[in-house]
């Protein structure tokens, strides 16, 4: 539960500290004079979006924390599971500055608003005044059953399904395209796959085509260099050649190694090089014969790479590519070429898949339906407790196409005087009607919540009176399950508090200024009187107060 909230620089609270007890607690304070700032204050340090509009004027941030108590074990094990130290003492601290930057912490430890948001949403709930206004809306009726009816398993089973056979569905509506389309399609690759086969492309070619034909458009260059070389090395009639000369060094510094050792060294590489000088003088006299022009070849090879271009031209940068351009090309051919058979099984595979789809629905079907039985028997017993004892609500359910819901068609009627035919919400609820209804519906659902502190925004609105009584002993029975924190207007609901909270606003040196006390019994008289008289408090408002403490007391 909520134990404790502090703020700093929030709006019109410049500091203030509220400390929370297990039970009912009520806030009351005159219009402005910063209640929403509690909830919104709260907001914030859940991860909810929040703006820099709530840092006080001339602040350079506020700052929230909040204390929490007896902490549930599913927000514990979320807490522990993304790293953070289990602890039944939580502390939640968030921070936002005047340029509108946000930092979070989770018992010291940095986070997100997103994290706070996903790990700490199962602490509070918090029902405000548009919670009412949304029950007009029949999109949220499916929800409430699901809530009631506990059927998360039910339902994943079913969903699991459905989404299975929405991608079998899309599959399929993608295979069934126009058929003078997909001929013209095969066609194309037919004759793409066709041309790539034909010309036996191989990983490389380009290259060694490229290296060939240099050589053969450079033929004569090559065995003119070749023979100048080789008459370089082996000499002739005129002149000896470097073979003949390499050999004479060589002989030369033999016999001077023969004198002094220390010559043997260099004798033996000069001997090494007229061999090698030698070797290499053959080896080029024995190439001359390959490098004679053949323009046969070279017409080969010109022709070829200019289909490679060409081929390039059509299907990608490289040979490589051009050969994975036709490989993806044959796969989808093939594919065409069998997607009747695939479409055959998927036809059969989501036949299947939606009648199991339709069973599961079922079951998630009735789940909603024996909810919505148990939770109006709970919600007809509260409204008649609330003063409203004519009011029944009915269910309308349809059973329609499969959807990533289920099958079912929600809406919650109401009938609001005997003998009158159920309508929608929307048509016949007032706002004080539809106060309690909401509450009725929290009521009922109060031991399927786990969380443990519920806020409940201005509940009574559009009340007064016994109703007003009536929904102060409804959320004073809530409270034994769950730490209940009221923001009210009406002296009967406030009177049933077991901590009670005054939020007072004040002007100094034109700044406004909030503050909020905890109230001891004569604090209690006086906030009860002023709730029920306004400005003008007098003993006989004071008297009604006390009474309505003592009885209180009684209860």
């Amino acid at each position: 539960m909520l134990s404790s909230l502090q703020i700093e620089n929030v709006a019109v609270i410049q500091k203030a500290e509220v400390h929370f007890q297990p039970g009912l607690n009520v806030l009351t304070g005159e219009t402005g004079a910063g209640k929403s700032i509690l909830i919104d204050s709260i907001n914030a340090i859940l991860g909810n979006r929040t703006s820099k509009d709530l840092v006080r004027t001339g602040a350079a941030k506020a700052v929230i924390r909040a204390a929490f108590e007896q902490v549930p074990d599913a927000v514990l094990d979320s807490l522990e599971k993304a790293g953070y130290e289990r602890s039944d003492a939580l502390m939640l601290s968030r921070e936002i500055t005047a340029e509108g930057k946000s930092s979070c912490r989770i018992n010291g430890m940095p986070a997100t608003a997103a994290v706070l948001r996903e790990l700490c949403g199962g602490l509070i709930n918090i029902n405000g005044q548009h919670d009412s206004v949304g029950l007009l809306n029949p999109a949220r009726h499916l929800g409430i059953l699901d809530d009631y009816a506990q059927n998360d398993v039910q339902f994943q089973e079913y969903y699991a399904l459905y989404r299975e056979l929405v991608r079998i569905k899309r599959e399929l509506d993608a295979m069934i395209t126009d058929e003078a389309e997909k001929q013209r399609r095969v066609d194309l690759l037919s004759y793409q796959v066709q041309e790539i086969e034909n010309a036996a492309l191989t990983a490389g070619e380009e290259q060694t085509l490229e290296s060939r034909r240099r050589v053969l458009a450079n033929a004569s260059t090559i065995r003119d260099r070749i023979a100048q070389c080789y008459a370089l090395l082996s000499g002739g009639d005129e002149a000896a050649g470097a073979v003949d000369l390499l050999g004479e060094a060589s002989n030369a510094a033999s016999d001077a190694a023969q004198l002094d050792e220390a010559l043997s060294g260099a004798a033996g590489q000069l001997t090494d090089l007229y061999y090698t000088a030698k070797d290499v003088a053959a080896d080029l006299v024995g190439r001359l014969d390959a490098y004679e022009t053949n323009d046969a070849e070279l017409d080969e090879i010109e022709q070829r790479l200019d289909l490679l271009y060409k081929l390039k031209r059509k299907y990608g940068d490289t040979v490589e590519d051009v050969i994975a351009f036709g490989q993806k090309a044959r796969e989808e051919l093939q594919n065409i070429q069998t997607s009747q058979e695939r479409y055959d099984h998927l036809q059969a595979e989501k036949r299947r898949l939606y009648a199991q789809a339709r069973e599961k629905a079922e079951v998630l079907t009735q789940t909603r339906l024996r909810a919505f039985e148990e939770l109006n028997k709970r919600i007809s017993g509260t409204l008649d407790f609330l003063n409203m004892p004519g009011v029944r609500m009915t269910l309308r359910h349809t059973r329609g196409p499969l959807a990533s819901h289920g099958q079912d068609g929600i809406e919650f009627y109401i009938s609001t005087n005997p003998g009158e035919a159920p309508k929608p919400l929307a048509k016949i609820a007032s706002g004080g009607e539809l106060s309690r209804i909401t509450l009725a519906i929290k009521n009922a659902m109060a031991d399927k919540d786990a969380v443990p502190t519920v806020i409940y925004d201005e509940i009574d609105s559009g009340v007064s009176g016994k109703a007003a009584s009536r929904i102060g002993e409804v959320l004073r029975q809530s409270a034994q399950g769950h730490q209940i924190l009221c923001i009210t207007h009406t002296a009967q609901i406030a009177a049933l508090a077991d901590c009670h909270l005054l939020i007072q606003k004040n002007v100094e040196n034109d700044r406004t200024y909030t503050e909020i006390h905890p109230l001891d019994t004569e604090g209690r008289v006086e906030a009860l009187a002023r709730l029920v008289s306004g400005d003008h408090v007098t003993e006989l408002s004071r008297a009604n107060a006390r009474e309505m403490l003592q009885e209180r007391s009684k209860a």
